[in-house]
């Protein structure tokens, strides 16, 4: 099964910076990656998993509202690789964040370890 490794997270204070990295564990399931819808979840404490953002094979994004204009969703063809630019971070952002491949809005595999992201005020 295909197995999602993030990475990148970090501590760090309000309005910093951190570049998440997403990518599959093996490389015959790069091109998977590669031609699928994915997304970036978070998941705080106490809180349910919220899609924060996703991109498609074609480039069409989307962010929810909490994040627009602060997160950059993008993806490297050759690498299979998504990343998650985060730009003047806030407290309310400290989550584990996770990837995903999504179909018909339902994420898909089966969740990897995530990658902690914590924001101090």
């Amino acid at each position: 099964q295909l197995q999602l490794v993030e990475s990148g997270g970090g501590l760090v204070r309000s309005g910093g910076s951190l570049t998440l990295s997403c990518t599959a564990s093996r490389a015959t399931f790069r091109e998977t990656l590669r031609s699928t819808l994915l997304g970036w979840y978070r998941q705080a404490p106490g809180l349910q998993r919220q899609l924060v953002a996703s991109i498609s094979p074609g480039g069409s994004i989307y962010y929810d509202d909490s994040v627009k204009g602060r997160f950059t969703i993008t993806r490297d063809g050759a690498e299979n690789t998504v990343y998650l630019q985060m730009s003047n971070l806030k407290p309310e952002d400290t989550a584990v964040y996770y990837c995903n491949t999504i179909y018909r809005g339902v994420p898909q595999q089966r969740w990897g370890q995530g990658t902690q992201v914590t924001v101090s005020s």
